[in-house]
């Protein structure tokens, strides 16, 4: 639920976007690909040249008032455990408002007072609108958005990606020999970015372009799509035409003939993965279509939306998803609850994450680059998170198996990070 409920503040917050870029090539057993040479194609240097600032301060940028208030609130409150008051780096925390000029204006402010490393803001509009204002003055941005193209060097985007997502699952499925993918998604944006990623990992894996198929909502054109996306007419075309011969020629053993193929089962996919991110009353749907397609022998895989059953995700029984590994925010939790009362919005791990590695890099002596980009990264409340040179961000994540009445694990977040 509380997936459900940072994603569905994500939806609203900014729109999903993917993650690692083309250009990139997996470690063997890793969850999310690492850089590769030369540099991702389309990547753009935007002139980030970092300068000396002191690690003695930092600050938060946060919608504290608007629409997104409550939402800033707990992310303060989240980052305010991770370096208590009086602790090292002072952290300064600065209203947005939830807008692209609050936030340009808050991060000028920010800087004038002496901060070195800028955490936050929320959106990828105000990040947009902040990236600048860092890089001219040559201060790092730890941003909270999940819109990948944000990401430049000196801005890393924190929040969890379609992307991320997508080539976790794909690489615990090739653990499995499971091989080519395909893909039946909603003509929608979230869609159209996991579509968009499933293309880039079945490249990044040396996999054969997968089937993608989108549809609009309906009966008739999940139907349509699932009829097209299961190969049914070239793996049962051959068998309903020899049965139509059969029963053509009006003999009593062609109709017994004919009645067996009609009985018969077809062979499987040409792949033996598919990728969904349907929710709600399309996912039963969905699930009739697929005995009735002849698609079985295949790993159905979702978006972390199905974390929760209110995703109508019971009704896809063996999927998989991607997600951090609950168990290892359970402490950040507790006293998060303790302190504040109540239980924290999943959300908020992504502002206790970033206020630690600023905690970490102060007492090591400052928040170059260098120190962010460190290749061991740093371990988080949703999994060890690795800073790329490019701005993007690699995350250990787990793997999780659908089941009656919950889930199960089915592939643990990398023990030594996303790169391990």
């Amino acid at each position: 639920m509380l997936l459900l409920a940072t994603l569905a503040v994500a939806g609203c917050v900014d729109a999903y976007n993917d993650g690692p870029r083309p250009g990139y090539q997996a470690r063997p057993g890793a969850g999310v690909p690492i850089p590769g040479r030369p540099p991702a194609p389309g990547f753009v240097e935007r002139g980030f040249v970092e300068r000396q600032h002191s690690p003695n301060r930092v600050a938060i940028l946060l919608p504290l008032s608007g629409g997104y208030g409550e939402i800033g609130q707990a992310m303060l409150r989240a980052a305010q455990l991770a370096i208590p008051e009086g602790s090292t780096p002072a952290l300064d925390a600065r209203d947005t408002g939830g807008t692209p000029e609050g936030a340009a204006r808050a991060a000028r402010e920010a800087i004038a007072a002496g901060a070195g490393l800028i955490l936050g803001p929320l959106t990828s509009a105000e990040t947009a609108a902040v990236a600048p204002v860092a890089r001219d003055a040559g201060v790092a941005v730890l941003a909270f958005t999940n819109d990948s193209s944000q990401a430049q060097p000196g801005v890393w985007t924190l929040g969890i990606t379609p992307g991320q997502q997508v080539m976790r699952l794909m690489v615990a499925a090739q653990t499995r020999n499971k091989g080519r993918a395909a893909a039946l998604l909603p003509d929608t944006d979230l869609g159209h970015r996991l579509g968009d990623a499933l293309q880039r990992a079945s490249s990044t894996l040396n996999l054969s372009a997968p089937n993608v198929v989108y549809h609009a909502p309906g009966m008739k054109e999940i139907n349509t799509a699932m009829r097209e996306v299961s190969e049914y007419g070239s793996r049962r075309g051959p068998i309903e035409a020899q049965i139509k011969s059969l029963r053509a020629a009006g003999t009593a053993e062609g109709r017994r003939h004919a009645q067996a193929l009609g009985r018969a089962r077809i062979g499987p996919p040409s792949y033996g993965v598919l990728l969904m991110a349907d929710t709600g009353d399309a996912l039963p749907l969905i699930e009739s279509l697929l005995p009735y397609y002849d698609i079985d022998g295949v790993q159905i895989m979702g978006p972390v939306q199905w974390a929760s059953s209110d995703s109508g995700s019971s009704h896809m029984l063996g999927a998989w998803y991607a997600a951090p590994d609950p168990a290892t925010r359970a402490g950040m939790s507790q006293d998060y609850s303790s302190k504040y009362g109540g239980s924290p919005p999943t959300i908020a791990d992504l502002a206790y994450d970033a206020a630690a590695v600023a905690r970490i890099l102060s007492g090591e002596g400052g928040f170059s680059v260098g120190a962010l980009t460190r290749p061991s990264g740093f371990a988080g409340v949703d999994g060890r998170l690795i800073l790329l040179p490019n701005g993007e961000v690699n995350r250990g994540l787990a793997v999780f198996r659908i089941e009656r009445g919950g889930s199960s694990m089915v592939e643990p977040a990398p023990a030594g990070g996303p790169g391990s």
